[in-house]
């Protein structure tokens, strides 16, 4: 099956030539890292510099939404391109990655609303699985990303 193509002013869009997805990665990555170093801000006591890290974590994944929704407007959706046994691995990180994604978002909201209100228990309560769901989120779309467009 040929690619997934998309006519738009005239020319033909490909997936695997635009720019989005890099892009996109590398906002995966940029949030999967300041969320990493986020932690250890607020584990080494650091709380402005948490505050910061986790706000430019936020700001990269709103980013990251952003130019996924222009990239999936612009070229629908990217089928895998193997018939192998890749496409079973790349279907088990890539539906609970999906379900994981949609499911945080409310959540993320709701940790920084009681974080800006000084609620830190409430904060943690939220955070203590939101924040390792939010890791797997940014990894394993960092993967997905690897399986759909580099191998």
């Amino acid at each position: 099956m040929g690619l997934v193509q998309v006519q738009e002013n005239g020319f033909l869009m490909n997936p695997h030539t635009s720019i989005l997805p890099e892009i996109i990665a590398t906002l995966n990555g940029i949030s999967f890292i300041l969320l990493v170093a986020g932690r250890f801000a607020i584990k080494a006591g650091r709380q402005a510099l948490h505050r910061t890290l986790m706000l430019l974590a936020v700001l990269s994944s709103t980013f990251f939404l952003v130019f996924y929704l222009m990239h999936h407007y612009q070229v629908g959706s990217v089928p895998y391109p193997y018939h192998n046994w890749t496409r079973i691995l790349y279907f088990v990180i890539l539906i609970p990655h999906v379900i994981l994604a949609a499911f945080i978002l409310p959540f993320i909201v709701i940790a920084l609303k009681h974080a800006f209100k000084k609620q830190l228990d409430k904060h943690r309560r939220v955070v203590r699985w939101l924040y390792p769901t939010w890791l797997y989120v940014s990894f394993t779309g960092l993967v997905v990303y690897v399986m759909l467009y580099q191998l």
